[in-house]
């Protein structure tokens, strides 16, 4: 999709979504149409229409800051989508594409996340794909492990929705937090590849993502109905990795002396548990095969 053709879908799109009565005008004799018509959105902008039209259409490929800010007031755009608006509006220029072999995580930030032995942390693409995770964490839900892209997984793995209780407000988020981390380069192939075949299996994303709803959500809280310790209030923060092409790290943590953070160390104690018994294995194991026998409780039958 050529960029001047992206400022007109997404005007279509957000103009479609808003009601007449959300800006004072009546719905009386609208018939079938969706949202407000364009003339009304270019009276509330206050342009010609011809010209919204052309905005519209594409044909205008550079509209001021002024009408741009315009549009947005009259669409009821918050900061993020107006950031989005001024970014799609912007001049086609050659843009930088990232490699096709896998990312990597920085040593550094790999070694940070073992030592958050009580705090849940992983680290995700642009497109949502983790690409390294504590040990507390993948224990927290199986959205956050390595090699899971978030957006596939709560969309088509049922499982997953039984772990989240605000999943309908989690799966609409996350679909614009995807556009977000896109920007005005929706034609990289992996998004493609992604969109595509989420738009094909889920018809509740390809309602979704036709929204264009963009939102940078960089903090938040969410609910996760843990099934070994019971649900979970936990709080997210996003920071960006400095010459990382995007990738965030996420961070979860709950109140201090709250219910989810006594659940949430109980969750670290057992991983901690299970991982020494794991280690007490692999050495008796070592110390087995050094003197030529194994234990009774590890052969088999």
């Amino acid at each position: 999709m050529e960029t001047e053709g992206r400022i007109g879908e997404y005007l279509r799109a957000r103009r479609e979504l808003m009601r007449p009565e959300d800006v004072g005008l009546s719905d009386l004799g609208r018939g079938r149409t969706l949202g407000l018509r364009r003339e009304e959105l270019a009276m509330l902008a206050g342009i010609s229409t011809d010209y919204y039209l052309r905005l519209e259409l594409g044909r205008d490929q550079h509209p001021s800051e002024h009408v741009l800010e315009a549009l947005a007031r009259a669409l009821q755009l918050d900061e993020d989508a107006t950031a989005h608006l001024h970014q799609l509006a912007r001049p086609k220029r050659r843009r930088r594409r990232f490699p096709d072999h896998p990312e990597r995580v920085q040593p550094g930030i790999r070694q940070l996340l073992a030592t958050w032995s009580d705090t849940p942390a992983y680290v995700q693409s642009r497109f949502l794909d983790v690409l390294a995770a504590n040990p507390l964490a993948c224990a927290l839900s199986p959205v956050y492990r390595p090699g899971v892209n978030v957006l596939r997984a709560l969309f088509l793995d049922p499982g997953v929705r039984e772990y989240y209780r605000d999943w309908e407000k989690i799966t609409s988020g996350t679909v614009g937090t995807l556009r977000e981390l896109a920007g005005p380069d929706v034609d990289d192939p992996r998004l493609t590849d992604l969109v595509g075949e989420l738009s094909v299996r889920s018809e509740l994303f390809r309602r979704l993502w036709a929204r264009q709803d963009v939102r940078a959500r960089r903090c938040g809280s969410s609910i996760i109905d843990h099934p070994q310790v019971g649900p979970l209030e936990l709080r997210f923060e996003k920071l960006s990795i400095s010459g990382a092409n995007g990738q965030l790290l996420v961070v979860k943590h709950a109140e201090p002396g709250s219910p989810t953070a006594q659940s949430l160390a109980l969750l670290a104690s057992m991983i901690a548990k299970t991982d020494h018994l794991g280690e007490r294995t692999r050495k008796s194991l070592e110390r087995s095969a050094e003197h030529g026998h194994v234990p009774e409780e590890e052969r088999g039958e």
